[in-house]
């Protein structure tokens, strides 16, 4: 499986690949960077949600990872954070304490606290797995971020002293 591809500036950060000039400038205008001049919440977030989206958008945008294409990303994590925090909420409401057998008959009725429970829970797994999938996406999560490297900006090289032969 091939790897992801990588910005040049990346690649030369990184110095495992050797490009040569021509290749470098080539590859540095077939890249495509997207502006981030127009990003803003979208009309279906809520006003806390909104003003959650203003506070990781900055901060994204400072790290130069979001553009206006992420705002829908952004806004679905939201969105999905939020929802996941009111289902917790009534979750933490059940006070439903499972059996400690290991296996309940099909003759017996399921409480409705089972079921409200176990209906919540679900539900529940799903928004915080909609929750990582999105934040995975914008680098909100540790494992993610490992894998962004922001090339930092390298000294002067002293000059090469067998370059003057080269010429």
């Amino acid at each position: 499986m091939a790897r992801p591809r990588e910005p040049v500036d990346l690649i030369a950060a990184k110095g495992r690949k050797h490009l040569t000039i021509a290749e470098y400038v080539e590859r540095k205008n077939a890249e495509i960077a997207a502006p981030a001049d127009k990003v803003k919440p979208p009309d279906f977030l809520l006003k806390k949600e909104k003003e959650k989206f203003d506070e990781l958008a900055k901060q994204l945008v400072d790290l130069k990872i979001m553009t206006n294409l992420d705002c829908d990303v952004l806004a679905r994590y939201i969105k999905a954070e939020s929802e996941y925090i009111k289902v917790t909420k009534q979750l933490q409401k059940i006070k439903f304490t499972p059996d400690k057998k290991s296996m309940i008959p099909a003759d017996v009725q399921l409480s409705e606290q089972y079921t409200q429970y176990n209906y919540l829970s679900k539900i529940q797994n799903r928004l915080m797995k909609a929750c990582n999938e999105n934040a995975k996406e914008l680098g909100l999560t540790i494992s993610s971020r490992c894998k962004l490297v922001i090339p930092k900006e390298k000294e002067e090289k002293p000059a090469n002293k067998f370059m003057k032969h080269a010429q």
